[in-house]
């Protein structure tokens, strides 16, 4: 309207001389800038809609058919792709047969606990025939995410790829790749999860392992009727692919490596890294890895393979292989039509703890932040397995007639089930929540040696640990030998955090403080703590809430080794928590 008046003014004089016209022209030319200046502006963030139907949908693996909870009947389910600063409004209808609740996993949800997702914590389940809508904003994050369900072991099945490129305007910090490629780590159980769940919960033994591991939900070669669906991937020779790596297995660690392939890391958990080449990579249920692979060998089918990266000892995993191909398009067929036998990759040794810490220590930041240095929380958090003793029969079958469990500085968390902690916490409702987490265990020893039996049973309770705005915050993660030591997957919701530092036994602040990076150290939002050692991590609480940490392997989450944080709003309303939207879900 502007426009067009300026330039009905400016063309209505009778006489107009040369000079005028040049001026008119000027003027025109100036506003028609500013004009398309403004609409741009307006177009660079977005906001997409999507529905997401949770549903029983009847999938075929491993020659049986099982109905399975998917989003829109899909598995994975879909794939969202925004750009940083863009909003996502996402309606999930429940129409399947389970209360669920979905996590944007890695999303910082600043202001917006409410959009969170992990049921008992930021919100009550979706009941069946309920809705409720997410709303959140992407702020300086860009890289691969992914979301899943957040309600008992759903997430098994109900899991897809969120993909945040850079605004527009900006572009990756590496080279453009001529394509990209979601590949989605997963877990097979040949029966319904949720009874897999309900069984090792009632028993009080460890669950059952799964049947398959899968690559975009689909087994591969190497298991019984699974070689028709392998999934296959293009590419023509010389191109460079952007491989968007996902370990959305519910409870292992997983290798995963392409035949003669080099990939060259650039992200992990949607921060850039400083770019390095390896032949295998190494992902903790949750973790995401960005990898170019450059196709510079020799036209042919070559497997990608992926396989259980297992810390325990004596205890059983799902030792089998998933595959996918890579298949070069001017590879020659067989004269039956039939493609060669693909390259197989070589994979580490199911217990290669040397391969994991090599790999895991190559990361570093590629943009240095602000490490912060100037320590307000100081925390020493222990991390491992306990038991619970219980008068002996079929609910007390894990090991010599106890109850598994699982605990983070001796307490076993236990989820509400009245109300939400974010919504007691914040409508002041008592009894739902304590915030006697403690900083430091209530004993010590020797975390990782031969622990006293008199120190394996945990306490139940559901506490937090309350966290001032804006404090400078340092966990020690210490793994404890109870039971058995292992590598746990430690994951903060609602933050992303540095990880200065990790080893091997017990930490010793006299000997291992000299290890801190505070330089260029990696950002993470999960992390695993290697087995039978520690790890260090850093973070402000800039984003009030109450947010949930815990260990990404789901059994481990189920016995209790999880703990919540919760971040007290700061001065104004750009430092508080966002009302709750009016369609929350009720208890």
């Amino acid at each position: 309207m502007v426009l067009t008046h300026v330039l009905q003014h400016h063309t209505t004089s009778s006489r107009p001389d040369k000079g005028m016209a040049a001026y008119n022209i000027t003027i025109f030319l100036g506003l028609l800038f500013l004009f398309f200046a403004f609409s741009a502006s307006l177009t660079v963030a977005e906001t997409h809609y999507h529905e997401f139907v949770v549903q029983e949908t009847p999938v075929k693996r491993l020659c049986r058919t099982h109905n399975i909870i998917t989003v829109n009947g899909q598995f994975p389910g879909p794939t969202l792709e925004a750009r940083d600063g863009d909003t996502l409004v996402i309606k999930v209808i429940n129409s399947g047969r389970y209360n669920v609740s979905l996590h944007w996993h890695g999303i910082r949800q600043m202001r917006t606990p409410w959009a969170d997702g992990p049921e008992y914590v930021t919100q009550c389940p979706i009941q069946p025939g309920a809705s409720y809508t997410y709303r959140f904003t992407i702020e300086d994050q860009e890289g691969t995410l992914w979301w899943h369900a957040h309600s008992r072991w759903l997430r098994a099945t109900v899991y897809g790829a969120l993909l945040i490129y850079p605004k527009l305007g900006s572009s990756y910090p590496f080279p453009q790749p001529n394509h990209e490629i979601p590949i989605l780590l997963g877990e097979w159980w040949d029966r319904d999860p949720i009874n897999v769940l309900r069984q090792a919960t009632f028993t009080g033994a460890a669950p059952n392992l799964s049947d398959a591991y899968t690559i975009n939900a689909q087994p591969g070669d190497l298991y019984r009727c699974s070689s028709k669906e392998t999934v296959r991937f293009p590419v023509d020779s010389g191109e460079k692919v952007l491989l968007r790596v996902i370990n959305s297995a519910l409870n292992q660690e997983l290798f995963f490596s392409v035949a003669n392939h080099k990939l060259t890391v650039v992200g992990a958990d949607a921060i850039y890294t400083k770019p390095f080449t390896t032949t295998v990579l190494v992902l903790g249920p949750g973790q995401t890895t960005d990898v170019i692979l450059a196709a510079d060998q020799p036209p042919a089918h070559y497997y990608m393979a992926a396989r259980a990266y297992d810390s325990t000892q004596n205890v059983p995993f799902d030792n089998t292989t998933t595959t996918a191909i890579l298949e070069y398009k001017s590879a020659c067929n067989t004269k039956k039509g039939r493609s060669s036998t693909p390259v197989f990759p070589r994979l580490p040794a199911f217990n290669d703890t040397p391969t994991v810490t090599a790999f895991t220590n190559r990361f570093r930041s590629l943009f240095t932040g602000k490490v912060p240095t100037e320590i307000d929380e100081s925390l020493f958090f222990t991390i491992g397995f306990g038991f619970f003793n219980c008068v002996p029969g079929p609910r007390c079958q894990g090991p010599n007639g106890t109850r598994f469990g699982a605990s983070m500085n001796n307490v076993s968390f236990v989820l509400p089930r009245r109300n939400s902690i974010q919504q007691a916490a914040y409508q002041g409702i008592p009894g739902i929540f304590t915030t006697d987490f403690p900083a430091v265990p209530p004993v010590q020893f020797d975390y990782t040696g031969n622990v006293s039996r008199a120190l394996w049973q945990p306490v139940r309770g559901t506490k937090a640990y309350r966290l001032k705005y804006g404090s400078s915050v340092q966990i020690v993660f210490q793994d404890t030998s109870i039971f058995t030591i292992e590598n746990h997957p430690m994951h903060l919701h609602g933050y992303h955090f540095y990880v200065i530092a990790s080893g091997f036994g017990n930490f010793n602040p006299a000997r291992d403080t000299a290890k801190f990076n505070l330089v260029d150290p990696p950002m993470r939002n999960t992390f695993g703590v290697p087995t039978g050692g520690w790890a260090v991590i850093r973070f402000v609480a800039d984003n009030p809430g109450a947010w949930l940490m815990h260990c990404h392997i789901d059994a481990h989450l189920s016995w209790g080794l999880a703990m919540v944080f919760l971040v007290e709003n700061g001065v104004g309303e750009l430092q508080s928590i966002e009302p709750p939207p009016a369609d929350l879900p009720p208890c």
